[in-house]
């Protein structure tokens, strides 16, 4: 999307930069819903404890009109283009839309730096990425980003877990408990268990919370 057609002013994004983790004027309503189990994002409306729901715990949903996803993703662009121009990081932006939630991903040949170890910078950007979205909208917003293809290659790596530990227990016939795990990778293994015939949950506090696989009845 051109300059001319971003939904967000120059000085807009210089200002959310300035005070990415300032809080916002509605503290009973916060908008650092961000992966997290009451997470509020990927979801307090039920957790991530049952295959299906939402895998970063928004305790309300956001903008669902594609119209408005877009305008979630030119803030979010260039907000996020904002931070890699001062953190002097080559990167290029792809926007879309992917059923109820928007999509920001930066690709480029050096942006581990924006992943880190087991992707905890990633889910940090995003997280400021969802404030600086919720400054300008007012709404929560379940905005994913995504960086040089980490969450998908995660997705593929989860989806296998949670098949491997499937077949154990319908070998074994006892349950699995798997290592802790953030709310975005909890959902995806609770689908491929589901997808395999068996049933998981989740158990413990954040952030040691981990999926545990359970044998059929």
């Amino acid at each position: 999307m051109s300059q001319g057609e971003s939904a967000v002013t120059e000085s807009q994004v210089s200002a959310d930069q300035a005070e990415p983790a300032q809080p916002l004027d509605e503290p009973d309503e916060p908008a650092a819903a961000a992966d997290a189990d009451a997470d509020a994002d990927e979801t307090s409306d039920g957790g991530d404890d049952d295959p299906g729901q939402e895998d970063d715990g928004t305790a309300a949903p956001g903008l669902t009109d594609v119209a408005d996803l877009e305008l979630e993703g030119e803030i979010a662009a260039d907000y996020i283009e904002g931070l890699l121009d001062v953190a002097d990081l080559d990167g290029d932006i792809d926007m879309d839309v992917e059923g109820d939630r928007a999509v920001v991903s930066v690709v480029g040949a050096t942006l581990d730096e924006l992943v880190g170890s087991k992707g905890e910078v990633l889910e940090a950007l995003q997280e400021l990425t969802r404030l600086a979205v919720h400054r300008h909208t007012g709404m929560r917003t379940r905005i994913m980003i995504d960086v040089g293809g980490y969450r998908q290659r995660r997705r593929t790596e989860l989806a296998e877990t949670g098949r491997d530990a499937a077949d154990e227990v319908k070998r074994t016939g006892l349950p699995k408990k798997l290592w802790a795990m953030n709310p975005f990778e909890r959902k995806i293994v609770h689908d491929a268990v589901a997808a395999a015939g068996l049933r998981s949950e989740s158990e413990g506090e954040e952030p040691d919370r981990r999926v545990v696989v359970l044998p059929g009845s």
